[in-house]
């Protein structure tokens, strides 16, 4: 049988108009630009308005990146939404992107892996096309966080951002697209980042909403450690399965979590800051959405080129984790 590699053929972003810097925060909660900017990197993030939804900036993305690739809707045979913020509860927000893009016949679903989505989303894209089982995927990250924030809490209204990227993944030339990936979870710290309201656990109710749980939840200080750590140790063990070394790595895309986190891996990995992309201080942290949206910006800016070794690795909710390693 011919292998079969994976690779993406085209990629595409959006972000919402309304920007909000970080004075417009220090007319709203206790803090300032000199403390979120020493913290966290930021400078300011993206807003959707109330007209616009999680499918709503997940299709323009998807369509930039299928004009990239040169494909059509007819072409997809599956969508993938990685999202934390679907539309609703169900159906699968994939579904009404499908609907909004005409492509009738894909099959469609969300993943719920929070900032780690994609890389999640992209093994599993990988896999369906070496088994035969789909040529075309739209892999898309997609999240309107300021949904969830409390804009009373200080600790995470000022981290993040609304915006959507997607990419499409194709089969490639030998040599070329995905080369190895890892993906993991640690379950015990579910309560480091969380949102409590909403599911079976705590349902919507009268208190739920007076009580604020249906905000985001956040211990900051104890998951800046477990992030480092372990975004550090799964890089490591995907370029170890390549029998390569940081060193060989021409452009790292980390999940725009915190400036601070992206470099603390990358001194950790030896990785020079000239080799790693970040552009947290403009969009802020857009969970799964980060990576696709710095990979699109890297592409159309020309930081990408053909034979490129090129490494992302993310963190998020849940724990999740995971690195990929592609060659482009």
């Amino acid at each position: 049988m011919k292998k079969v590699n994976a690779g993406i053929t085209g990629t595409g972003h959006a972000l919402p108009e309304e920007v909000i810097t970080n004075a417009d925060l220090e007319k709203m909660v206790d803090t300032s630009d000199e403390w979120i900017s020493t913290r966290t990197g930021i400078k300011e993030r993206r807003k959707a308005r109330p007209d616009e939804y999680t499918s709503t900036l997940a299709t323009r993305a998807a369509r930039q990146a299928m004009e990239m690739a040169g494909v059509e809707a007819k072409d997809l045979d599956v969508i993938i939404c990685a999202t934390v913020c679907p539309d609703m509860a169900l159906p699968a927000t994939a579904c009404i992107i499908q609907s909004l893009l005409g492509a009738k016949r894909a099959a469609a679903f969300d993943m719920a892996a929070a900032c780690s989505g994609f890389i999640y989303g992209l093994t599993l894209a990988e896999g369906m096309i070496k088994a035969g089982r789909a040529h075309t995927i739209l892999l898309i990250g997609a999240e309107l966080l300021t949904r969830y924030v409390d804009y009373t809490d200080r600790s995470t209204c000022v981290i993040f951002g609304d915006g959507a990227g997607a990419a499409i993944i194709q089969p490639v030339e030998d040599g070329r697209g995905l080369l190895a990936a890892r993906i993991q979870s640690d379950g015990d710290y579910v309560d480091y980042l969380y949102t409590p309201g909403g599911g079976t656990r705590y349902p919507a109710s009268i208190e739920t909403v007076t009580n604020r749980l249906h905000y985001i939840k956040m211990r900051g200080n104890e998951l800046f450690k477990v992030a480092v750590r372990s975004m550090e140790e799964i890089s490591r063990q995907v370029l170890d399965d390549l029998r390569m070394s940081p060193n060989d790595v021409d452009l790292f895309i980390p999940h725009q979590a915190n400036q601070r986190i992206t470099e603390a891996v990358a001194e950790r990995l030896g990785l020079p800051l000239e080799k790693v992309y970040s552009n947290i201080h403009r969009v802020g942290n857009t969970s799964s959405a980060s990576i696709p949206i710095a990979l699109d910006e890297c592409v159309r800016a020309g930081r990408v080129k053909p034979g490129d070794l090129l490494m992302m690795a993310s963190f998020g909710a849940g724990v999740t984790f995971g690195a990929a390693v592609l060659r482009w």
